[in-house]
């Protein structure tokens, strides 16, 4: 039987798939964690895996679903989309197997059709359709000893909240193609040590188990969900714990690295003509805010004069009908020379102007000063803040996602769009719209 694979743990993926050796030039096997006597092996070739279903008493069941993400091919002809991993909040982003020279309708294609016949699955509404759900585990490509290829980390076990079809640019003459994205919500492992028994997916791939048999395997969690549903996933979801102060190094790029260019070439962009910086800080606020899904509304830029300290205006809206509100969200944006520190007092400053209902968000090409992360966390500061690292790394997605990762040109697009929206109307106005 197999054994447990571990989150954050890096797996040796050898070409040869031999699950004789526990351990591969110091590196646990992969094929040997997941080996299953007598049945096919378990495959990470594909970004989307689904393992072939059985037939059961109670029906099919597929027993799970590997999906592998390869963050070094993000941005290239074959791979034009760029999932996002976040893993400390329990949150990931999957695009699709559809590309450019696709010639079979989006859904249709191997992995988004195991995964959208997954996510109906996850939809389930009785506590019996989600017990034959499939688990979907999440690996990606890390690379070790100057290699991309042939290690893989685990990143979790997950659900499925949201598919959505989407338009992306890809393929060599960067043209639009049509394609599934993937919003899904990584479990909590924490009674388990954070780990994942193999043991329980060998029981979803015996034929003769009945569903019920197998959640006795299951992580606890997951059989939290499969008894509440997606109700229970807010207090289902992974978090990790974290100190909530971040080093000054950790909020800049490394040197020489493709962040730090990126940086380098905002900062330049906008040196002399910072008003402008203030449409890019405003369309990075709002991918920031609806990262995990949630829906803003980006409103209007404010004039150079009598802003009253705020550069750009939002709205976050958070359920719908009765059971919704709004919040105004200001916005300051700052483009300041890339080792440059933020206040304690020039956040306090936007955090004065916020009412009751506010949040704010500050959006710099420099840094935050630990002091002033301190104050804002003892102070409880209803502020968001985007440092120089978050910021090109933001606008990088952007470029990839809408402009074929050309960064200028996705900077020329936003100021473009957002040049007709600057005025001096009341923030509050924005909860009218």
């Amino acid at each position: 039987m197999g054994g447990q694979l571990r989150v954050g743990q890096v797996f040796r993926y050898a070409t040869g798939k031999d699950p004789k050796p526990p351990t591969i030039e110091g590196f646990p096997n992969f094929h040997h964690v997941t080996h299953s006597p007598e049945r096919v092996r378990a495959l990470l070739e594909a970004g989307i895996n689904g393992m072939a279903k059985v037939r059961t008493a109670g029906g099919e069941r597929r027993p799970v679903i590997l999906i592998r993400s390869s963050p070094w091919k993000a941005g290239s002809e074959q791979t034009p989309w760029h999932d996002v991993f976040d893993m400390d909040n329990g949150h990931v982003r999957y695009f699709g197997d559809h590309k450019a020279t696709t010639t079979v309708a989006p859904g249709k294609t191997t992995g988004n059709a195991a995964l959208l016949d997954a996510f109906t699955g996850h939809q389930g509404r009785t506590p019996a359709e989600r017990a034959s759900a499939v688990p979907l585990l999440l690996f990606r490509a890390v690379s070790r000893s100057g290699k991309v290829k042939g290690h893989v980390e685990f990143c979790g076990l997950g659900v499925i909240e949201r598919a959505e079809r989407l338009v992306q640019w890809g393929g060599a003459d960067h043209t639009t193609f049509t394609n599934y994205v993937y919003d899904i919500a990584l479990i909590d492992l924490t009674a388990e040590d954070d780990k994942v028994d193999w043991a329980w997916i060998d029981a979803r791939r015996d034929k003769n188990v009945a569903d019920a048999q197998t959640l006795e395997l299951a992580p606890q969690a997951w059989r939290e969900w499969v008894k509440h549903g997606h109700s229970a996933l807010p207090r289902l979801r992974r978090r990790v714990a974290r100190a909530k102060v971040t080093k000054v190094p950790e909020q800049r790029p490394k040197p020489g690295s493709p962040e730090a260019k990126d940086l380098e070439l905002i900062y330049k962009y906008f040196d002399g003509r910072k008003h402008d910086f203030e449409a890019v800080a405003s369309a990075v606020a709002a991918r920031v805010l609806r990262g995990a899904g949630n829906s803003y509304v980006e409103g209007w830029l404010t004039r150079r004069s009598g802003d009253g300290g705020a550069d750009f205006v939002g709205r976050l809206d958070i359920g719908s009908g009765l059971a919704g509100t709004s919040l105004v969200v200001l916005g300051q944006a700052k483009c300041v020379k890339l080792d440059n520190l933020v206040t304690a007092e020039q956040i306090a400053r936007v955090v004065a102007r916020l009412r009751r209902g506010w949040i704010g968000v500050y959006v710099t090409t420099g840094a935050y000063s630990v002091p002033a992360q301190t104050e804002m966390i003892e102070d409880q500061y209803p502020i968001v803040l985007i440092n120089g690292l978050d910021l090109a790394r933001e606008l990088r997605g952007m470029a990839r996602d809408d402009h074929g990762g050309d960064l200028e040109a996705c900077i020329e697009y936003t100021l473009a769009q957002r040049e007709t929206a600057v005025t001096n109307r009341r923030p509050e106005e924005i909860l009218l719209e």
